[in-house]
């Protein structure tokens, strides 16, 4: 009897063939109501080498901080021209870069508001399913008053922070496992 992985007990690499067609990048189309910026990082596994066949895939709310879907209560007033969802690829060297809009606050547990935030979710070899997180804006000041982020202890909140590189650009690397691990949610 063999121990090793077939097809159907991981998400990778088998995957990548399925999602190719979906992969979008650009998250908030030019149209897009909303500071544009542009998120670039790196996947790595638990010793820290680049994963080269992950998908990252982005969820958020437009600039308003109303989420393009028919259950969100201000549904009729999001931006028409902006999804907010898409599926990253990385490279050979595990990199990726999207572009989107800053989103908006949306309502938190209680319908506290949360701070400007993406949730994305990480696809690759040896999971058996996504693992989900959140990326936050170093910049913003209403990081401190998130109740989702209050809820990670203060020494690994930075795993989800992403970091002002320039003008409307940012910095998020994805750790797997080991110090510097990425904080997951399990919902």
């Amino acid at each position: 009897m063999s121990f090793q992985s077939t097809p159907w007990q991981t998400v990778g690499p088998y995957y990548r063939l399925g999602l190719e067609p979906l992969y979008r990048v650009e998250i908030a189309p030019a149209a897009a109501l909303g500071e544009r910026i542009e998120v670039r990082g790196q996947v790595f596994d638990g010793v820290g080498v680049p994963v080269s066949d992950a998908v990252l895939e982005i969820w958020q709310a437009d600039a308003q901080g109303i989420y393009a879907h028919h259950e969100d209560p201000q549904h009729a007033q999001h931006d028409p021209a902006f999804q907010g969802w898409g599926r990253v690829p990385t490279d050979a060297q595990g990199g990726f870069c999207f572009t989107t809009v800053k989103p908006g606050r949306v309502p938190g547990p209680r319908g506290e508001p949360q701070a400007p935030h993406l949730m994305v979710l990480v696809f690759m070899r040896g999971l058996l399913r996504a693992a989900s997180a959140r990326l936050y804006f170093r910049d913003s000041p209403d990081n401190v008053s998130d109740p989702i982020l209050a809820q990670v202890p203060a020494a690994r909140r930075d795993t989800l922070l992403a970091h002002p590189t320039g003008m409307g650009q940012y910095r998020w690397d994805v750790h797997m496992q080991g110090d510097q691990e990425t904080v997951f949610f399990d919902y």
